[in-house]
């Protein structure tokens, strides 16, 4: 019980500094009395739920982010924990580590003369594709675009397609991302 008086005291505290109000502002928007604002961030208070309640809503959080572990401004992922993979001359590197519903970002190192075949994903998928560095080929349904550096390109990403680096000395290095259709299981 004790931890979630410090993290109560803690996450109050830190939300209502991050936005720039006093403790008689926050008293005012939430209806709770300010005496009873400053022992929430004290530590001091035993708050019904309703007092919860009204102090997540006006700070915009749920009640779960008041009386759960205080979050951290940042998170280091070192590259080792991020799950690199790699197939047919190919090494996709997930760019944002945690997962956004929906959505998937990735850096493509393509060796020279290399390729990938994608799988095609559910219908309705949007493929975005950038290429960063040297030349990178893309063929979906049976046509080809040759894309130099700061060329994009947007395709379905439910059908099949390919990537190639068409030159044999260089490597490629080209930015995807995917946005799965609504629904999908993948996003």
């Amino acid at each position: 019980m004790d931890d979630i008086h410090a993290n109560l005291a803690s996450n109050v505290k830190r939300l209502r500094d991050a936005r720039g109000l006093s403790q008689q502002r926050m008293a005012d928007l939430s209806g709770i009395p300010r005496p009873t604002w400053a022992s929430l961030e004290s530590g001091a208070a035993n708050p019904t739920l309703a007092v919860l309640s009204r102090a997540a809503e006006a700070l915009q959080v749920s009640i779960e982010e008041l009386v759960g572990p205080p979050r951290t401004a940042a998170r280091l992922f070192p590259a080792g924990e991020v799950r690199v993979r790699k197939r047919q001359g190919v090494q996709l590197r997930p760019l944002l580590p945690e997962p956004i519903p929906g959505l998937q970002i990735s850096r493509m190192d393509l060796v020279p003369g290399g390729s990938f075949i994608g799988i095609p994903h559910t219908p309705g998928t949007r493929e975005y594709l950038t290429c960063e560095r040297g030349k990178v080929e893309l063929v979906a349904s049976g046509e080809r675009w040759a894309l130099a550096v700061g060329d994009s390109l947007v395709f379905r990403g439910d059908q099949r397609h390919t990537y190639r680096n068409p030159d044999p000395r260089r490597g490629a290095v080209a930015i995807t991302v995917v946005c799965f259709a609504r629904g999908s299981a993948e996003g």
